[in-house]
């Protein structure tokens, strides 16, 4: 190129080279803009984690300080539970898989000694009763009377046992119980000299007539007669009088049901016999081998006397229902019903009070004597006013463990 041509082409390169300049100094300035918008978005974002983060931070504090507070709530709850279990006057066990008892507080020890903890509970129940400890109450070999209560634990395999001495609790129910009796027996010295004073009065009426000289052997025959039913009348009535003065809280043995309700079938067949009547005995439930703590002949006279009532009550050809039950886990109940014209509901109030009677040859003793006999044993009567045909009684018994004391169960 000659050197005119190249004074004509140096201003356009010229030309060129501004305009390169300018286009880079746009996408320069392009450049920056953009970098400025990231730097602030970047800033931005840094900002709202930060006050994430805080807010996080925030949370967790209170997250952990709740925690914390939970912590020691139940911490505290521990030891007040911890606290409790080791004055409380009941012995607490709980046994885990197989028996085998976990945890005692110090009631169980003093009332099972040692070894405890890590021993099957049937091992330990076999040192303070003979055939082992189930739910109800027991009597210790020493003579002290506990009572176990059994609860599952449901979340995980085992139970927690309360063994509660009730030794000084029975003896005080029983000297309330004699005191009662006492009381009783005051309040119905005036109502006895009555009941006595009748027959006594009919015996010697009849006695006279013996005395007279024109008397042949039929009509003799016939006053002996009158004078030996009221003699009779006489004697139920001193016999339901120290019944119910004893109460039959005397030499109490576990018994069975199946024993009870024997003795009352055989013991009430004459009886039946004689008002051409008939009984029916329904099992409810599985019960017949489990035992309550009983003397066995003011338990059957109980029964006998609330027999006795309804056939006394009723005419001739009554059908009575005896039904052996288990409402809960801890009583028996047997009730008996019969299709007699049962018990009217204004004196259904008063038909335990003791002399009150409806028939002329009653004692007005039967029903008091079975309430005595009941609460001596622990248990109750009730009558059943539901307004249901026929009289309906039933008796509540506690279940104690059949080898709780010693081998007498009736059999």
């Amino acid at each position: 190129m000659s050197p005119k041509d190249q004074a004509i082409s140096n201003p356009v390169d010229h030309v060129v080279s501004a305009t390169e300049i300018s286009e880079r100094e746009r996408l320069l300035a392009e450049a920056f803009d953009t970098f400025n918008r990231l730097s602030e978005d970047l800033a931005h974002s840094y900002r709202g984690l930060e006050q994430r983060v805080e807010q996080l931070s925030r949370e967790l504090a209170a997250a952990r300080s709740e925690r914390l507070e939970q912590l020691a709530e139940k911490e505290r709850l521990a030891n007040r539970l911890g606290r409790l279990l080791e004055l409380l006057p009941g012995a607490v066990i709980v046994t885990g898989e197989g028996g085998i008892v976990r945890e005692a507080n110090p009631a169980a020890y003093e009332f099972l000694g040692e070894p405890l903890v890590g021993e099957p509970w049937e091992s330990v129940a076999e040192r303070f009763v003979s055939g082992g400890a189930g739910a109800g109450e027991v009597r210790l070999t020493d003579g002290r009377r506990l009572n176990v209560s059994i609860r599952a634990l449901e979340s995980e395999p085992g139970d927690v046992l309360l063994l509660q001495d009730v030794t000084h609790t029975r003896v005080l129910q029983e000297q309330l119980d004699q005191h009662r009796r006492l009381a009783a027996m005051g309040e119905m010295a005036a109502g006895l000299a009555h009941q006595i004073r009748t027959p006594l009065s009919s015996v010697l009426l009849y006695l006279s007539h013996l005395e007279a000289r024109r008397i042949d052997e039929e009509q003799r025959q016939r006053v002996l007669g009158k004078i030996r039913n009221q003699v009779q009348y006489l004697e139920r009535m001193v016999n339901d009088m120290l019944q119910f003065a004893r109460g039959g809280a005397n030499n109490l043995t576990p018994l069975t049901f199946a024993t009870i309700v024997g003795d009352f079938e055989e013991m009430i067949r004459l009886p039946l016999a004689e008002r051409s009547a008939c009984m029916e005995i329904t099992w409810a439930d599985d019960v017949s081998a489990l035992c309550c703590l009983g003397q066995r002949e003011t338990l059957v006279g109980a029964l006998l006397n609330l027999a006795s009532n309804a056939l006394q009550a009723a005419p001739p050809g009554v059908h009575l229902h005896l039904t052996v039950r288990l409402p809960d886990a801890t009583h028996v109940a047997l009730t008996l019903t019969d299709n007699g014209p049962g018990v009217p509901s204004e004196i259904a109030e008063r038909i335990f009070e003791p002399f009150y009677t409806t028939h002329h040859q009653g004692t007005g003793l039967g029903l008091a004597v079975v309430r005595a006999v009941m609460h001596s044993h622990g248990g109750e009567v009730t009558l059943d006013r539901t307004g249901g045909p026929g009289g309906v009684f039933t008796l509540h018994l506690p279940l104690v463990d059949c080898a709780s004391a010693g081998p007498d169960r009736g059999a």
